[in-house]
Formats: C-alpha cells, structure tokens, sequence
C-alpha cells in the first residue's frame, strides 16, 4: 500500500527543520501467528518509529500509516514556524476564535503542568527563544535583553476557553516544544488502538509510550538517552506507560553551550544542573512536560515533585554526571533486569 503523503516540510514545534521521505516498512516474524512491524520515518525535527505487533503485515501497514497521518495532522495545528498554523496565527494576532480543540486541550495540560510547577513549566517562553535565535550565535543578548524577554513570559497571561484563545498582554506568545510532541505520540496510541493494535511502542525521538507486552510476559525495554550520541546510562522495562526525556544537549543556540532551548521562565536562562531528565509517567504528554519541568526545577526540587506525583518516575543525569533516581524508577530498573535474567 501506500502511504500517506508526507509533509515536505517539518519546522515543527521549534525543532530543526526536516525533509521527510515516505514512511519505510520492516517486519520480523515473532512466532507463527505473529508480526513485529517497524513503520519508521523522519518527523517532529527526529527520528519517528512505531513498532506494532500484529497477526499480518498489512493490517500492521495500515494501522502505522494512519497513526503517520495523525502526526500530520496534528503538526498543522501545533508548528509555530508554519505560517498557516493554528498556533502561529495565535501568536501573530494575540487572539484566536474558534479554535481546533487539540490546540485547546494542549494549552489547558500546558496551564496545569504551570500550576503543578509554580511557575516552572511555561509555554510563554517564546519570546526569550526567539531573541536567542534571533543574536546567537553572532552576538549574546545582554543581560538587559534577558530581563526584557523574560518580563514577557507569564503562563497566568494566556487566557484559555473552548471558543477563544488570547494573550492578557501585548507580546506574548506561545511555544509548545515541551508538551504537544508528547500529546501526538498519545494521539497515534489511540489510532493504533482504534485499528485493533494492542501491543506496540512509539519512539519519537526519545519521547517514547509503550502498550501492552512485546513477547509473552515480558514488557518492551527501553534504553534511556544519555548527553552522547550512544550513551544508554539506565534501561527499564515499559508497559501501558510513557516516558521522555529532555536535555540541554539537544539543541545550543551558541558556540559556548550556555543557551539552549529548556528556558527557566523566571529568569530567561538556561538551566545548567543537569544534563538530562528522563520521567515516566501515564501518558506521553505528562512525561513531556514533566522532563522539561524538572529540568528547569533542577535535581534536587524536580525529585521531589516527581516523588510526590502517583505513578511517575525520573531518573536525572546531573551536570556532574551523577544519576539521580526516584523511588518508583528504581522499580521499574528492577523489572528490567528480572525480564533479562
């Protein structure tokens, strides 16, 4: 079969820009009566894969191919660099009537994460990240230009209603790197859902949600990205569940790595305690936005909050190289190596 057209261009939600092939298949026969299908393809500004067992390659084909579709969807809604894009015309006016429900659903889990932080996750970051990449790498904003950017951030400004969105102050706008990559991955679950898939796994550049069990009683391992390109420093073992990961390696905007795009709200800096925060949590979303929320909290308060949090888990890489990990991540390091052993 084939696939769905893939979008030429993929600026998407403030990641690099991406020319994207046509989605490429592979299989591997599990046992008689089952399939693992690999459908793999370049999205979001990273790699994107979805595994499905399934009973034959084509059903296999067709579910992946419309969880694709689904991320094109999506990305048409979320990009802030597509020009026609619900988000961009949002943040060109200020204000926005009638707008798709995804876009609302995503800034409502974006003002709870707010919340839940006190202040900590905020998609109002957009105007420190485009003075970033507006002076580096020629030229560093001053720390005046810092504080100016910052004053324009402030998650308490963003007015969010089913029928109209708006800006409470001239200036503003809206970012969603930390959160709507995560909300896509769970809308492509619930389309491998909706096609009978049961046992699968989404990686979207190292967003990552996990359904059912790859092979008899064992769960799907997942190697946790560290700062190097091959580094794994943990695994654990995933099912029904998702887990992310940030790190402020991803993306410098400057020679001297000091600028990166996880911005402390509060200040306009670029948190420097850690180098990258996996958590797991119930659904890709969640995980999302709460790796990049105890990014900018740092070791010490990110742990705590993620301790206090039902069925979550993190496991912090800090600047020091240290690996901090929570109660619950531990479990689940132990599930893994009983499904080895």
């Amino acid at each position: 079969m084939r696939p769905a057209e893939s979008l030429s261009r993929l600026r998407n939600l403030g990641f690099q820009e991406v020319t994207a092939p046509g989605l490429t298949f592979e299989q591997v026969r599990v046992d008689r009566d089952t399939l693992e299908v690999v459908g793999t393809r370049p999205a979001l500004g990273t790699l994107v894969s979805v595994t499905a067992i399934s009973s034959s390659s084509a059903h296999g084909e067709v579910a992946i191919a419309a969880a694709f579709a689904e991320l094109d969807r999506l990305v048409e809604i979320f990009s802030r660099h597509e020009p026609d894009s619900a988000l961009s015309t949002l943040n060109d006016a200020g204000y926005l009537a009638g707008p798709p429900p995804e876009l609302v659903r995503v800034l409502e889990r974006s003002l709870y994460f707010h919340a839940l932080s006190r202040g900590a996750f905020d998609v109002t970051v957009k105007p420190v990240l485009d003075l970033l990449g507006a002076r580096l790498p020629a030229c560093p904003p001053s720390a005046g230009e810092l504080r100016d950017a910052a004053a324009l951030v402030g998650a308490e400004h963003l007015v969010v209603k089913r029928r109209t969105l708006r800006f409470g102050r001239p200036g503003m706008g809206v970012t969603l790197d930390g959160i709507a990559k995560g909300y896509i991955v769970d809308r492509m679950a619930d389309v491998l859902a909706c096609h009978g898939v049961g046992r699968f796994l989404i990686n979207a550049g190292g967003d990552i949600r996990a359904h059912g069990l790859k092979e008899r009683s064992r769960p799907w391992m997942v190697g946790v990205r560290g700062p190097a390109d091959g580094e794994f420093p943990d695994a654990i073992a995933l099912r029904d569940r998702a887990v992310a990961t940030s790190g402020g390696y991803e993306r410098f905007y400057d020679r001297e790595r000091r600028f990166h795009h996880i911005i402390d709200p509060a200040s306009g800096q670029s948190p420097a305690a850690a180098w990258s925060v996996s958590v797991v949590a119930p659904s890709a979303l969640a995980a999302d936005a709460l790796a990049t929320t105890v990014f900018v909290l740092g070791p010490e308060a990110g742990l705590r909050l993620i301790e206090r949090l039902p069925d979550c888990a993190g496991f912090i890489v800090t600047a020091g190289g240290e690996g901090r990990r929570s109660r619950r991540w531990n479990g689940l390091r132990r599930s893994q190596e009983e499904c080895i052993t």
